[in-house]
């Protein structure tokens, strides 16, 4: 007890800051908010892989699909137009009240839910259908990046979408990928090339609705800027359609043998043989069509890469399992180079020239 000038004051000890809850949590998350967003990455990357497991049940759920391809396009498009692009938005995110920001979270989480559903749907798909060491390898490659990229949330919020031009690219080979199993998974018998092509063009339409806005649609420039870009696009797709692989179709089986059982399989499989046993060789392939048998498929035998035989759907389909186009063809005298030693295939390929499989064997002295 103190006395000063008559009056009594007593000295307590100070008591400690005790924060709230609310600040108690706003410390912590200031303190491992990052490590949280990682540790929510590698959570969905998890539930990217279930999606995986989830799609090589059936090709019959490939036209859900066109649902979240609606939502995700309507999405993004939406996300631009309230947050902007690059400094803008990073400017906007800095001044805007915890309203905008809790938007911002909200749609790039919805966004990266779709897109990782879309795109890890797709990978069996392409992954089937891809013939590795090949021009067609890229794509499911691309797709795989992608697919990986939606599950990062720093990544994907800081970089991805945080650049229109990113953005819109990132988007437009998502749809492209979807689209290109979309169609004939809605419109079975679908021939692949008029599926590629659609896939190009809404996927350039999609592309440039992310940039689009209603002033730049009162200037002539811009709409002939659209209409060849988006002409270039699909001329483009066309004449590289063999570097896109023709999904949903696969080879689900594929050798050369010198002898076919009673049902149409191969009694044996050759990997290496002589060069005098090489016309006594057949090649037998499987290929599983789930989207309807929309091609005509054929046989292209090749020495070195170079071709030697080509066997068309008339002459070499014969009866297999269901679902799948069985084909069979062999080589003739007339079909031989002089040289017959070195690497050998028997491609699968469409009308178009898309490659659907390949199965391979040496000829050694």
């Amino acid at each position: 007890m103190v006395y000063a000038s008559g009056v009594s004051v007593r000295v307590v000890d100070p008591v400690p800051y005790a924060p709230s809850p609310r600040d108690k949590l706003k410390a912590f998350l200031k303190q491992h908010g990052r490590k949280l967003w990682w540790l929510h990455s590698a959570y969905a990357l998890g539930l990217g892989v279930s999606v995986v497991v989830f799609a090589q049940k059936g090709f019959d759920h490939a036209r859900w699909l066109a649902v979240s391809i609606g939502a995700a396009w309507m999405l993004v498009v939406l996300f631009f137009r309230i947050h902007g692009s690059g400094k803008g938005q990073a400017n906007a995110a800095l001044a805007g009240s915890t309203k905008h920001r809790v938007r911002f979270f909200a749609m790039t989480y919805a966004l990266k839910n779709l897109y990782q559903g879309m795109l890890f749907f797709l990978l069996p798909f392409y992954w089937k259908s891809t013939t590795f060491w090949t021009p067609n390898a890229w794509f499911v490659v691309l797709l795989g990046v992608c697919a990986f990229l939606s599950t990062m949330d720093i990544v994907f919020d800081r970089v991805v979408f945080k650049f229109r031009a990113l953005a819109s690219v990132f988007h437009a080979v998502a749809l492209f990928g979807c689209l290109n199993l979309v169609v004939p998974a809605l419109f079975p018998d679908t021939r692949t090339l008029y599926s590629l092509l659609i896939a190009v063009g809404i996927a350039s339409v999609a592309f440039w609705s992310i940039h689009f806005s209603l002033a730049m649609l009162k200037e002539r420039i811009w709409i002939i800027l659209f209409v060849l870009s988006t002409g270039g696009a699909v001329a483009g797709a066309y004449y590289a359609r063999p570097a896109i692989p023709p999904v949903p179709m696969y080879v689900a089986k594929g050798a050369v043998g010198p002898m076919v059982l009673s049902d149409g399989r191969l009694a044996m499989v050759v990997r290496e043989l002589h060069p005098s046993a090489i016309d006594k060789l057949i090649a037998i392939t499987d290929v599983v069509v789930p989207g309807g048998k929309g091609d005509r498929l054929l046989h292209v035998w090749r020495h070195n890469g170079h071709e030697v035989h080509r066997a068309t759907e008339t002459t070499s389909k014969v009866d297999g399992p269901a679902g799948t186009v069985r084909l069979r063809s062999g080589l003739t005298g007339r079909d031989l180079p002089k040289n017959l030693v070195g690497d050998w295939s028997v491609d699968v390929e469409t009308q178009d020239g898309q490659l659907v499989g390949r199965a391979t064997f040496l000829v050694v002295e």
